[in-house]
């Protein structure tokens, strides 16, 4: 399947460029398949990305906010840095930046754990866990924005006593 090559292929390179013909010849397909299908390689790494992630971090209702942000926040952490994920989302990040074509579905997968999460905070917030002020995409993007800036510069661990902390953070 091209998409297991995808995710597996940018952790072998060790942050050198994969070519589409490189996923083609791994996945067991001819390079016109794969852009019979995907637009670019970037979308078929987003592709394997988007279907780990909605096997790897849930979006738990277990009647307390909590207890469900520190299940996502950590299942993300945890998720990311899980073989073979780990340099794939790194590799789109780059392309993201120099391609619309990398940028745009990046964008939008992104969007989806992003709703994912903002469907915890609101289930906590009808609950009467959150308070109705509360801006929930400002915590979304609290919640991803360490998590990408730790992912990317490695400066920091993205362990679960981080994914505890950083939800305890956000809650009262």
């Amino acid at each position: 399947m091209p998409s297991s090559a995808a995710l597996r292929l940018p952790g072998e390179a060790e942050g050198d460029s994969v070519s589409v013909e490189t996923t083609a010849r791994e996945a067991g397909v001819g390079k016109q398949a794969l852009y019979r299908w995907w637009p670019s390689k970037g979308a078929v790494l987003l592709e394997a990305l988007g279907e780990r992630a909605q096997q790897a971090v849930p979006a738990p209702d277990h009647g307390d906010l909590r207890d469900d942000l520190r299940a996502v926040v950590a299942a993300t952490f945890a998720g990311a840095q899980r073989p073979p994920v780990g340099p794939a989302p790194r590799t789109l990040a780059r392309g993201a930046a120099r391609d619309p074509q990398v940028a745009v579905p990046m964008r939008e997968s992104t969007e989806t754990r992003r709703a994912a999460l903002r469907e915890v905070l609101e289930r906590g917030r009808e609950r009467g866990e959150l308070e109705p002020v509360r801006d929930l995409d400002l915590m979304v993007d609290q919640v991803y924005g360490v998590f990408w800036y730790r992912f990317l510069l490695g400066h920091a661990p993205l362990d679960e006593a981080t994914a505890t902390a950083l939800a305890d953070s956000l809650l009262p």
